[in-house]
């Protein structure tokens, strides 16, 4: 009789405050890869230049982990239910406030998903001593999101977040690469049908098309990676956002009817705040800065990239 069952690592990925857990068998996933070096032939990826490496592990996961038999995805609900202010306009005095996306209200979910998954992978390791592991939190040469569909959690949305019937979109995913045999999990089938509202409230029509999103156009990707000055095309279609957007999750009817309130109290809004006041930033110091955002995902930005980001918004 195996040591670890689907049942026992489902059981215990939720005493250690996982959502949702699927196992998938360890094969090529070169249908993927290959739709995935199409959207870098035509130059979604902009800057992010990192994603073009190591496209072998991404389509075989034993160049990871040369034992790999299953991808186990889980995820975390990130989801809150605080909102933005209602009334931007703040006087002339002032500077009105920039929206943050919700997945950095709180603390760095790297921080958090590490921690989660290190003593996982450990409890599992008690039970069977000749388990291997090599798990990911967006970051390495995984593709998460396939992981995750092919592990059942959910079908790949047009705004290329995964959906889970259930809770929706607002989840994180964590990746664990192993040299155990499991019973895999049923794939879910798409239910996204006719719905287009993702690809209509996109202000700068950055989802190109159906499950396509150009990096270039959206805004995500200009208030967080982009390093240069932001395209002046884009004057006026920001909505507020200072750093990410969430304008397809919230608009989503997934998200709209099914998300449900964390149970991970980090992801709470840092002082309640869901918006960073513009006059704040511009003013603020880098100490200031990294002792403020020292376990935000905001530190990402770097202050030059907020600033930039305020200045294009407001000034």
């Amino acid at each position: 009789m195996p040591k670890l069952t689907n049942q026992i690592v489902t059981e215990l990925a939720k005493e250690f405050g996982f959502n949702l857990i699927g196992f998938a068998k360890a094969e090529l996933i070169t249908d993927e890869v290959n739709k995935f070096e199409q959207w870098l032939g035509k130059g979604h990826q902009a800057s992010m230049s990192y994603l073009e490496n190591n496209l072998h592990k991404r389509k075989d996961v034993k160049e990871i982990l040369p034992t790999a038999k299953s991808v186990i995805s889980l995820a975390l609900n990130y989801y809150t239910d605080y909102e933005y202010s209602k009334d931007k306009d703040k006087g002339k005095t002032c500077l009105p406030a920039g929206k943050v996306s919700r997945y950095a209200w709180g603390k760095d979910y790297h921080l958090i998903i590490w921690d989660m998954l290190s003593e996982f992978e450990l409890k599992l390791k008690e039970l069977e001593p000749e388990l291997e592991t090599i798990s990911y939190v967006d970051t390495g040469p995984v593709m998460d999101k396939v992981w995750a569909v092919k592990a059942g959690l959910g079908w790949m949305g047009k705004h290329t977040n995964v959906i889970n019937k259930e809770i929706g979109s607002w989840i994180f995913l964590a990746t664990i690469i192993t040299n155990y045999e499991f019973d895999y999990s049923e794939i879910i089938t798409d239910h996204c049908g006719t719905c287009t509202a993702c690809i209509e409230a996109c202000p700068t029509n950055a989802i190109v098309d159906e499950y396509i999103v150009d990096s270039n156009k959206c805004i995500s990707y200009v208030t967080i990676e982009s390093k240069g000055e932001i395209n002046p095309e884009f004057k006026g279609k920001f909505d507020y956002w200072i750093f990410g957007c969430d304008i397809c999750q919230d608009v989503c009817p997934w998200n709209i009817k099914f998300a449900e309130q964390t149970f991970v109290k980090d992801f709470n809004p840092t002082d309640g705040e869901t918006e960073i006041e513009l006059q704040k930033i511009l003013e603020m110091s880098e100490v200031e800065f990294k002792e403020k955002y020292a376990v935000s995902p905001i530190k990402r930005a770097k202050l030059k990239g907020l600033k930039r980001n305020a200045r294009f918004l407001f000034v």
